[in-house]
Order: C-alpha cells, then structure tokens, then sequence
C-alpha cells in the first residue's frame, strides 16, 4: 500500500498528491506515448523524470492548482492524473483537466469516477461557481467525459491549437454549480 493518504475516493479508485517518486513510475513515460497524448497539448518536447518532478514539486506549492494522482484501488496502481487548475477563487472558476495515461486502464469508467471526485470538491470544499475545459474537435472521450459530468459545450476556438501538421478546433465546456447540482441529484 502506498504511504501516501488518500485525498478523494470512491470504491474502485482515489485520488492522492502528487509525490516525487511518482517521477520513477510510469507517469512521465505517459508524456512520451503518442497515443496517450493525442487528446492532449504534451508531446511536444520529451518529457523526463527530472521534469516530473520540478513540476510535481511546483504543482505542490500552489492554490491556484489541485493535482491529484488517480490510483486504482486494485493494486494501488497509478494510472492518471486529474486537476482543477487555474483557480481563481474571485471568480469562484477553474478549468478541468484529466489524463489516463496507463492505456491498459482505458474504457473502464475510471475518468468518470475521478472527474465526479474532484468536481464534487471543487463545487462544495472549494466553493467554486463554475468549472470549465476545452478539448480537441476530435477528442471524443473527452468530450463525452465533460458532457458526462454535466458540462454544456459552450463555444468553438476556430484553429486554436496545431496538431500532427495541422490546426485544429478546441471545443469548450462549462457546467455551473447549480446545473452539476441538479444532475447528480437525479442520480
């Protein structure tokens, strides 16, 4: 069992800091996976164990950052990474990030729990009002993962971002606290 104490849970997995030994593990390997990265902005440069973790000691010295590994309860397996970044408590707003870089992982509902995790803290610990992400045109997990969690596509950034030769759309989302609220009641 991993010393370090669950932040978030549920039955199947929970959340936890960041800590540097997760830099000798597969995480920074997720960073240098093609596939893995497709969804996302990393894959531009390699990313080393060294880099892990300057930013796992930076991502742990901020307010305006919640990163949280995603651990199976399983095996005690790290298999992502989840954030609420940007936060902006004047605004009461931060921007929703998720990465499942262990592939074996994938289309097991894992994001679904994680993402429920941290924006179930991010509306009632930290009071937020609204909670935000974009994504690729193309990312349809991640599309559905936000429209899952209640968000509501709110806007197209034409050509905002260059991927794999070319430019491409980034679609935003957004859900309010009351409408997130109002979906998991139903539940």
């Amino acid at each position: 069992m991993n010393p370090i104490s669950p932040f978030l849970g549920c039955d199947r997995l929970y959340l936890r800091a960041l800590v540097e030994a997760d830099a000798d593990g597969p995480y920074p390997n997720w960073f240098n996976d093609e596939d893995v990265c497709r969804g996302n902005s990393h894959h531009m440069f390699p990313y080393t164990p060294e880099a892990a973790r300057a930013y796992i000691r930076q991502a742990g010295q901020t307010r305006e950052s919640l990163v949280l590994a995603i651990i199976l309860r399983d095996g005690d397996r790290h298999i992502g990474n989840i954030a609420l970044q940007h936060i902006h408590l004047v605004y009461r707003s931060a921007e929703f990030s998720i990465v499942i870089g262990d592939k074996a992982a994938w289309g097991n509902g894992y994001s679904k729990d994680a993402g429920r995790l941290i924006c179930d803290h991010g509306f009632r610990a930290l009071n937020l009002h609204r909670i935000e992400c974009g994504t690729f045109e193309d990312n349809e997990a991640m599309k559905r993962l936000a429209l899952h969690l209640g968000m509501k596509e709110e806007g197209r950034r034409r050509q905002a971002a260059y991927r794999g030769g070319c430019y491409v759309d980034v679609v935003e989302y957004g859900v309010l606290r009351r409408e997130y609220e109002e979906r998991w009641r139903e539940r």
